[in-house]
């Protein structure tokens, strides 16, 4: 039997009198795309800050790999395998696009800084670096200064430095956020080869690429967990679609 790589037992969370989070029960499974949807305000944001670990939760326990992280840092669990990406580009602008790919991998492997030094090992980083900026059609841009990408390269990039500190799921926050149509297509497709190699955890509002990337669908409503099921059956819920159909834009208000 195939065990879940994420796995989230009885999540809670509440400010004051408002609870945010509501009792959440969630697995990912590998190979496995799996999309939280839900309106602004239901606590998307909230729930991915205690995955990640930059908010604790009340109660409750996450598990990646089997393992218990609910009270590891955010460091800790990127060490131990949980890759992010945010709603907001997390990049540095005034290193190139090489750089910030070959910072994360060298944050990982625990070499040094000297991104163009001499020695093997930094070489060796700087070519992996090239390796995943080819998957993601960025390797051309190499050596372009990471400000100077447009908002779609932006949140390639971003990926790319996800995926170099060698993940062992994706944690995607709004990837598609302030993109163009074109520019979330590019997307959509690099995503629907990287979900071959790492579980995701994806949350969205674009529906159309929700739809077309996950295996599975989870909606969120008010801090708790409506409705879950393959697309079909999600699309087919009118309780998930009352939920969703009518704010499919946007960003939430957490």
């Amino acid at each position: 039997m195939t065990h879940p790589v994420l796995e989230l037992r009885g999540l809670h969370k509440a400010f004051g009198a408002l609870v945010v989070t509501d009792g959440i029960d969630l697995d990912l499974f590998p190979a496995e795309c799996h999309a939280l949807i839900g309106p602004n305000g239901a606590g998307k944001t909230t729930l991915i800050n205690q995955i990640s670990g930059a908010l604790q939760p009340d109660a409750g326990r996450i598990f990646l790999e089997g393992r218990d992280v609910t009270h590891l840092s955010v460091a800790d669990r990127a060490v131990a395998g949980l890759g992010r990406s945010f709603q907001i580009t997390s990049i540095l602008p005034d290193f190139s696009v090489l750089e910030n790919v070959a910072l994360s991998a060298q944050r990982r492997d625990g070499s040094s800084f000297r991104f163009f030094g001499r020695a093997a090992r930094e070489k060796r980083l700087n070519e992996a670096a090239i390796e995943i900026l080819a998957q993601l059609g960025l390797e051309t841009r190499a050596d372009v200064v990471a400000g100077a990408l447009s908002h779609g390269e932006k949140r390639l990039l971003e990926l790319a430095i996800a995926i170099a500190g060698q993940p062992h799921i994706l944690l995607l926050d709004e990837p598609m956020a302030g993109m163009g149509r074109a520019e979330s297509e590019t997307l959509t497709e690099a995503l629907l080869e990287i979900k071959k190699r790492y579980p995701i955890l994806l949350i969205e509002h674009d529906m159309e690429a929700v739809f077309r990337l996950a295996d599975r669908v989870s909606v969120l409503v008010a801090g708790a967990i409506v409705s879950s099921g393959t697309p079909d059956e999600v699309r087919a819920d009118p309780q998930a679609r009352a939920a969703y159909l009518g704010d499919e834009t946007g960003g939430d208000a957490e």
